[in-house]
């Protein structure tokens, strides 16, 4: 089972479960989290994850949904390119963000997608 904004229980974003037991481990040393989505700079196009309130949410940004009680937002251009795919956020091993909550666990947050059924998106509507 996986969890995540939706419209009659179409989600924007979701997680897997091993992605949820980090972001648990995370909330246990950190408090609240959040994530979001990069657009490509410093650490190419990987799920950020910070306490919440170290990142400042721009005008430019929108919220896609939660994952375990953590809000993910994502700039609205590439927000509204991505609109056709549920974002699925997961773990693999490696090095996080250098920035990210993750950086030093031998694990870091990935996201995947899957692309939205037609009638998916008739749910969901614009972003």
């Amino acid at each position: 089972m996986m969890a995540g904004g939706f419209a009659d229980n179409v989600r924007r974003v979701i997680a897997t479960p091993a992605a949820l037991a980090l972001i648990a481990e995370l909330q246990g040393e950190y408090g609240p989290i959040m994530f979001h989505q990069s657009g490509g700079c410093c650490d190419g196009s990987s799920p950020m994850c910070y306490p919440q309130g170290e990142f400042r949410i721009g005008d430019s940004d929108i919220l896609l949904g939660e994952v375990g009680d953590a809000p993910v937002y994502i700039g609205r251009a590439q927000g509204q390119a991505w609109a056709h795919t549920q974002l699925i956020l997961d773990v693999v091993p490696g090095r996080g963000g250098m920035f990210s909550l993750d950086n030093g666990r031998e694990q870091r947050f990935l996201t995947r997608g899957r692309v939205f059924t037609g009638e998916e998106l008739a749910k969901l509507g614009s972003l």
